[in-house]
C-alpha cells in the first residue's frame, strides 16, 4: 500500500494536479500511526530523488505521499522527474525505526557500534549533519568507507574527527518495486 500511495502521489505530480488528501480511516492502523520514512526514486538505476524525515511527525501514509512528491519534483540535488522517466522509475519506501544514540567519541568507537549492511547512520557535529539509509551499504559495503563518505556528505573533513561528534543508528524496513505501468499522464509544461 505504501508503494501505491507513493506512486499515486508521483502520478498526480506528473499530471500537475494538487495532492489528493488521503482518507486515513480507510487505511490499516499501521499506516495511520506516525512513523519516520524516506522515499527514494531511481530512473534506470540512477538516483533521481530521495526525501524523507528521521522523526515520526505525521501518519506514515501522509508522510510517504508527501516525501514521494518531494523526491520526484523537489529534491534540490537532482532534476525533477519527467513524464518520459516514468517507464524506468523504481520506487523505494524505507520505514525507519527510532534513532538509537551510539558512542561517538572517536571514529573507531562509531565503527565498533555500527552493524554493517543493517544500520542506517546519522552523524552531527552540532553544525553539520548527514544521514545514510541502510540501503547505502549496497554501494559502500566497507564500514570505514561508509562512515568516510557520510562525513564528506556532511562536509566534514574525513581525516579529522570533531570533538563534539554525535551519532545515531537506526533500522529500516524497505519496500521497492517499479512504478505502476499505467500510461504516464501528459503534462502541458513538458516539451515532447
Amino acid at each position: 500500500m505504501l508503494l501505491d500511495i507513493a506512486d499515486d502521489a508521483i502520478l498526480e505530480g506528473l499530471e500537475g494536479t494538487p495532492p489528493s488528501p488521503l482518507v486515513l480511516e480507510r487505511l490499516p492502523v499501521a499506516l495511520r500511526e506516525p512513523r519516520a520514512a524516506f522515499v527514494t526514486l531511481t530512473v534506470g538505476g540512477e538516483l533521481n530523488g530521495c526525501i524523507g524525515s528521521l522523526e515520526a511527525e505525521d501518519p506514515l501514509a501522509e508522510a510517504v505521499a508527501r516525501h514521494a512528491r518531494s523526491a520526484a519534483f523537489h529534491d534540490p540535488r537532482l532534476p525533477a522527474l519527467r513524464r518520459s522517466d516514468y517507464a524506468r522509475l523504481r520506487i523505494e519506501v524505507s520505514v525507519l525505526s527510532a534513532l538509537e544514540p551510539i558512542p561517538s567519541a572517536s571514529r573507531s568507537e562509531v565503527l565498533d557500534h555500527l552493524c554493517p549492511g543493517t544500520d542506517g547512520l546519522l552523524i552531527s557535529d552540532g553544525v553539520r549533519r548527514a544521514v545514510f539509509l541502510p540501503s547505502v551499504w549496497e554501494q559502500l559495503p566497507d564500514p570505514a568507507d561508509f562512515l568516510g563518505h557520510l562525513q564528506q556528505k556532511a562536509r566534514m573533513a574525513p581525516t579529522r574527527w570533531p570533538e563534539n561528534m554525535r551519532a545515531w543508528r537506526f533500522g529500516a524496513h524497505k519496500y521497492s518495486r517499479p512504478a505502476d505501468r499505467r500510461p504516464a499522464p501528459l503534462t502541458p509544461k513538458e516539451p515532447k
